[in-house]
């Protein structure tokens, strides 16, 4: 999973990185063209995939990942009116989500890039800054479609017809101010929408990085931006990027120490990440045994061979069945003999939709 984190300048972008990998990035800036982003890879904290690595002590031990880029302030435009182009849009283009991390906290040592804290306006900007991105791109498809239309053979004109209608169709809505990620569309238009990698279709996470002082207040403040800002494959968090920063460099069991006296109960890590796989829809599934414990991130609704594909593409290709069994089950037995001695080891076809938590073992006819 890739996450892009975004936002206007000064709103603790790379504070909130530190804080979700743990990293030491630059905070005051990324360098003389500010066009470089810092890039983190963070583990995915799994406890089912823990249990079954003590269940089995393989050789190796594999979670999920998820990779956070953290943008450039400076390289952004985002306040300036102008949308958003060249490397900065390619790469935010490569994520499967935003996270927009929104300004609450009050510090007079530094200044709001608008001169005053107003998190309702700063969604609202660059929310406009992203749809003025589709906008633009959808705008240069329609230029290209209406060339090719004076020179296109009749079965070509009627598919870039369709598609011309569709565009205008997505182009009207985004003027409207809807989101593409809000509409209802059918797989296919979802699979050719995916393709253009337009902003306003990503899930969206607002990320509210309130101050120290405002933690009491977090859930309130929750609430408060959810009842305005909650929409379809949208979802709203508040945190203290600089205390959770200061409590990723911590030692684990000190910092957790601190947050229990804090009143915080999981780690800024633990909940975006659990948030960001309910907003893109995605669920783990597992492979144990003595070489490796291994967790894998799919869709819901994944197939048995499209799940196998995860794990190598001969898989898929030689797809036989799937032996299933739930991760609780299978600590229950102790063993994968022991649960299919109790029935609760079951054998799957191509048909199967796979489950979260589910634990797999794929047979396979080699190509």
């Amino acid at each position: 999973m890739d996450s892009a984190i975004i936002g206007l300048e000064k709103s603790g972008k790379t504070t909130v990185f530190n804080a979700l990998t743990r990293g030491h990035a630059e905070t005051t800036a990324f360098g003389r063209t500010g066009l470089e982003p810092n890039i983190g890879v963070v583990k995915v904290p799994d406890a089912r995939l823990d249990q079954l690595a003590a269940l089995d002590k393989p050789q190796k031990f594999t979670p999920a990942e998820v990779r956070y880029t953290d943008i450039g302030g400076a390289a952004t435009g985002l306040s300036k009116g102008e949308g958003i182009g060249g490397p900065l849009l390619n790469v935010l283009g490569r994520a499967d989500a935003l996270i927009h991390v929104v300004r609450a906290f009050p510090d007079p040592s530094v200044p709001h890039v608008y001169g005053s804290v107003d998190p309702a306006r700063d969604i609202n900007t660059v929310n406009l800054e992203l749809a003025y991105s589709d906008a633009a791109i959808i705008e240069r498809r329609l230029e290209r479609i209406a060339v090719s239309l004076k020179a296109a053979r009749p079965a070509e004109r009627e598919a870039a017809a369709q598609e011309q209608e569709w565009l205008q169709e997505l182009k009207a809505q985004l003027e409207e101010g809807v989101p593409l990620r809000e509409l209802k569309l059918a797989e296919a238009q979802q699979t050719a929408l995916a393709s253009y990698a337009l902003l306003t279709a990503k899930p969206l996470l607002l990320l509210i990085n309130i101050g120290e002082e405002q933690l009491s207040e977090a859930p309130a403040l929750e609430a408060h931006y959810r009842q305005e800002f909650l929409r379809p494959k949208a979802e709203v968090l508040a945190l203290c990027g600089k205390l959770e920063m200061e409590l990723a460099q911590m030692e684990p069991a000190e910092a957790a120490e601190l947050r229990e006296g804090l009143g915080l109960q999981e780690p800024a890590t633990d909940r975006v990440v659990r948030v960001s796989y309910d907003l893109l829809g995605y669920i783990s599934f597992f492979t144990t045994g003595p070489d490796e414990t291994r967790a894998w991130t799919i869709g819901r609704h994944t197939p048995a061979p499209l799940a196998a594909r995860k794990i190598h593409t001969d898989l898929e290709k030689g797809f036989i069945r799937a032996e299933v069994v739930g991760w609780q089950d299978l600590l229950a037995c102790g063993a994968w003999a022991e649960a299919r001695k109790r029935g609760l080891l079951r054998t799957e076809g191509k048909t199967y939709v796979v489950q979260d938590g589910d634990v797999l073992h794929i047979l396979f006819s080699r190509p």
